[in-house]
């Protein structure tokens, strides 16, 4: 498993590399965006560790511009804790998740193999279902040909279902899919996402399987 640390912080950037190499990781580090978009470009990576505060090029910049190039490789955003705005602009860029500094190295592992996990067996194929159209390749979504802009756990949500077209998905489940069973999620949460797909997509986009959770159309 091959990873990409993007950290301008010595020390932090030693840590991880030390603690992730005697995990069976074969790390990278880059210490500034512009030599982390260097390293991105140049060699295929399994997951990406990025800061957010950095020198030349900013995390988030560096996100969406990998995000931009079609880029689908799972990014864990390294936030401080006071970098609340950070951490929304940044899942809505694209990226798979994010994990406030400090933090144990246990936590971190934990993260990371649930960015593996739900970035694993995606298929490259567009996936359609009544004039919506999903690219997982790209990361975009349109509708009857327009582009729909959703947010990263909104993205996972509506990928999700159609990747289970014509079944009922329990709201468990998604939940797992969408967080890669963090836990301590809101019990509304997934309510929340399902809300806003129908508010971008169509209210007859998704319903909802009373006391289970939710499949493409058909009523509510």
């Amino acid at each position: 498993m091959r990873l990409l640390i993007v950290e301008d912080e010595g020390g932090i950037a030693g840590a991880l590399r030390q603690g992730l190499s005697e995990q069976g990781y074969a790390v990278d580090v880059a210490r500034d965006g512009e030599q982390g978009r260097d390293y991105a470009l140049s060699a295929p990576y399994d997951v990406m560790l990025l800061d957010i505060l950095l020198p030349k090029l900013d995390g988030l910049s560096l996100l969406r511009d990998l995000r931009k190039r079609g880029m689908t490789t799972p990014i864990l955003l390294l936030p401080a804790l006071d970098a609340a705005d950070d951490r929304v602009a940044g899942l809505d860029a694209g990226a798979d998740d994010y994990l406030v500094k400090p933090f144990q190295i246990d936590e971190l592992l934990a993260r990371l193999r649930a960015v593996i996990r739900r970035s694993e067996g995606r298929v490259a194929p567009v996936l359609n279902w009544r004039g919506i159209a999903l690219d997982p390749a790209r990361r975009t979504v349109t509708r009857d040909g327009e582009p729909v802009r959703l947010a990263a756990h909104e993205y996972r949500t509506l990928l999700a279902l159609m990747e289970r077209q014509g079944r009922a998905v329990a709201r468990d489940l998604l939940e797992d899919l969408v967080y890669g069973g963090q836990g301590a999620i809101e019990s509304n949460t997934i309510a929340v996402y399902v809300h806003q797909l129908r508010r971008k997509l169509g209210d007859d986009v998704i319903a909802t399987v009373h006391g289970y959770g939710y499949r493409l159309g058909e009523e509510r």
